[in-house]
């Protein structure tokens, strides 16, 4: 199996008002090792020699962090969608939410919540079904697990206790479908 078991897409995820550099840290290190495609931060003030403290595998080498002022100048790539992660009343339960293939998820700061600028933004707003809020880097790691294993490609889960009795297939490679319909129909038409 690949390092990188998500075959299609790609995701970013980030703060918005973090207040403490070890959950930054947290975050960056877990997106990396989720092979997130960048991260960043919005209306954030931190030191990065405190982040590094917790991002221990120097995620600031291995992919882009960006670092916007505001909610106004935050960006999106063209097509990706915001998913806020969020406790509120009308937020989609993780386990039922179909993550999109291009996709931004955005965690509001420690003590905060998103603002309502961010939260208009939001194409989704999702949260985990817990009994409390948790620490927002668990949460960030939670939801980036959730996409892999709905995303990835893996052996399906037994029926029994344990794990899968045969292998994942190879994938099989080849012409685009397509394609494969247009050689399909020269070959009929000779």
């Amino acid at each position: 199996m690949s390092n990188n078991p998500v075959n299609r897409g790609y995701f970013g995820i980030g703060v918005e008002g973090i207040s403490k550099p070890m959950n930054l840290g947290a975050v960056l290190r877990t997106a990396h090792a989720f092979h997130a495609s960048f991260c960043f931060t919005v209306g954030a003030c931190f030191n990065v020699r405190d982040v590094l403290a917790s991002d221990t595998s120097v995620a600031f080498d291995s992919m882009p962090v960006q670092v916007y002022p505001d909610v106004a100048s935050f960006t999106a790539p063209l097509g990706c969608r915001i998913v806020g992660i969020e406790i509120t009343d009308d937020a989609i339960d993780l386990p039922t939410f179909t993550h999109p293939p291009a996709a931004i998820y955005v965690l509001g700061a420690e003590k905060d919540s998103l603002s309502p600028a961010m939260q208009e933004r939001c194409d989704f707003i999702i949260k985990i079904p817990t009994r409390f809020c948790v620490n927002l880097s668990v949460a960030g790691a939670i939801v980036m697990y959730d996409r892999m294993i709905s995303l990835g490609r893996f052996a399906e889960r037994p029926v029994r206790v344990g794990g899968p009795t045969q292998p994942l297939a190879a994938h099989r490679r080849g012409l685009p479908v397509w394609k494969q319909k247009q050689l399909k129909k020269q070959n009929n038409s000779d």
